[in-house]
């Protein structure tokens, strides 16, 4: 199993742990991942990680879909994947409706129907095998439509081609999963507990036999968010992560459109998570924060003393030996728990 870390995005001011990052590098960490909300851009820090190190690859975890063509995004793939010696990881989301149209100012639109369609460009201007042409529901190369003077013409990247480009979406429903499963190298799950693989596996395996050609397992990277709570007070390390589980499960959407709030009721937790969203859309934050069950948190998280999460990563161990987890993505900035992690796992 591969090892990865959680960079985040920033606050107001942009802080890259360059030092941190070069001792995960020496550690024998796989990847690196920058992000993006409405701040700090996911590229920028990639690019920035990328010139300081020599062999850890840099991932976005993720660029935001609607934010950037899908020429725009291959071309950066491309750059990034010369100028690093291959070291570059796409990582694609479509990210939400109050950031997609309240910051970028676009329709949010049907995310599963645009990333089949950005991935197919991208892997066509990557191949360069031809001028690209598309003619999709969201995508249309070259575009002949209203606004447009009529001068579009198919182009080829003058890039040389570039085939090997790991491109990984993110996703938990059913529908993405099934589209990551179809399309991508790889899928980002925010959390997993790796005792249900079913919960994700059944749809990525439905994505698989979609593609054909005997895609599976083997051929794709199972890549979930690990949040790591270290901390010899069990009490206080499960306190630590309620916020995080009553954000998502309550306020990330509207009731019933809140993606996570479906997730945590297929992992079984379908009762708290409706009253979890209760409270947390009534602004009773407290409340809804201490109803999300050390039990979850305990399945999808890595909590407690170092010698408890030594024991909690037997199942992380065993999902990997299935080939259920490909890598772990740690959300984690203390360097003796990274060197726990890398002790234990590479």
């Amino acid at each position: 199993m591969k090892l990865g870390f959680l960079l985040g995005y920033s606050g107001k001011r942009i802080q890259i742990p360059i030092d941190l990052i070069k001792q995960a590098e020496s550690m024998g960490f796989d990847s690196v991942w920058t992000a993006e909300a409405y701040g700090n851009d996911a590229v920028t820090a990639a690019s920035w990680i990328l010139a300081q190190t020599e062999k850890i690859k840099v991932g976005t975890a993720i660029m935001q879909m609607p934010a950037r063509t899908p020429a725009m995004t291959a071309m950066t793939a491309m750059s990034l994947h010369q100028l690093s010696g291959g070291r570059f990881i796409v990582g694609l989301g479509a990210s939400g409706p109050q950031v997609v149209e309240g910051w970028h100012g676009v329709p949010y639109g049907k995310p599963v129907t645009r990333t089949k369609e950005y991935i197919q460009i991208m892997r066509k201007i990557m191949a360069r095998e031809g001028p690209v042409e598309f003619d999709g529901k969201v995508y249309q190369l070259p575009n002949k439509g209203e606004g447009t003077t009529g001068l579009g013409k198919p182009l080829k990247s003058i890039l040389e081609a570039c085939n090997d480009i790991p491109i990984y979406t993110a996703s938990i429903t059913p529908a993405g999963l099934r589209c990551a499963g179809e399309v991508a190298d790889g899928v980002f799950p925010v959390w997993m507990n790796p005792d249900q693989f079913p919960v994700l596996g059944d749809s990525i395996e439905e994505g698989f036999a979609a593609a054909g050609g005997g895609k599976g397992l083997k051929d794709f990277d199972i890549a979930p968010f690990v949040t790591v709570a270290a901390n010899d007070d069990l009490d206080a390390a499960f306190d630590s992560l309620r916020p995080w589980l009553a954000l998502y499960i309550g306020g990330m959407g509207a009731k019933g459109k809140n993606f996570y709030n479906d997730y945590a009721q297929r992992l079984g937790y379908g009762d708290v998570a409706h009253d979890i969203q209760e409270l947390y859309l009534a602004g009773k934050k407290a409340e809804a924060e201490a109803l999300v069950p050390n039990k979850l948190l305990d399945e999808v998280a890595l909590v407690g003393s170092h010698d408890r999460i030594r024991e909690r990563l037997g199942a992380w161990k065993a999902a990997g030996k299935r080939g259920e987890v490909g890598s772990m993505l740690l959300g984690v900035g203390d360097p003796a728990i990274m060197e726990l992690f890398a002790k234990e796992m590479l």
